[in-house]
């Protein structure tokens, strides 16, 4: 379901979050402009308002070093929580994206 700017839409009673209201892959259009989101590679709470991604900015922030640990740390996190956080699945996904970026920067590092 897609929606316009300036649409109405009904939300729940109570505190929600972004993703009680969509499913992982929705196309969510709240300005006018479609993007995909899914909780591994592209969280919407990492990407709020459309400005740049927290993984981007944390990335220009950091040395090429600093960036690769930050990745390793992060992938070490997802696979220690994935049996108390009720989706090991998603986190072990996500500790393999961290690992991903981790390999990607090192092999800008190491040309």
């Amino acid at each position: 379901m897609n929606y316009r700017a300036g649409a109405q839409i009904d939300l729940p009673d109570g505190e929600f979050e972004v993703a009680d209201l969509f499913s992982d892959d929705q196309i969510i259009t709240l300005t006018g402009e479609t993007t995909l989101y899914d909780n591994v590679s592209k969280p919407a709470h990492y990407n709020l308002n459309g400005g740049i991604e927290c993984i981007d900015y944390i990335e220009q922030v950091l040395t090429p070093e600093e960036f690769k640990g930050y990745c390793k740390g992060n992938s070490i996190k997802y696979q220690h929580r994935e049996g108390y956080k009720g989706n090991p699945v998603e986190d072990m996904q996500k500790s393999q994206w961290y690992q991903n970026r981790a390999i990607q920067k090192m092999k800008e590092i190491h040309k």
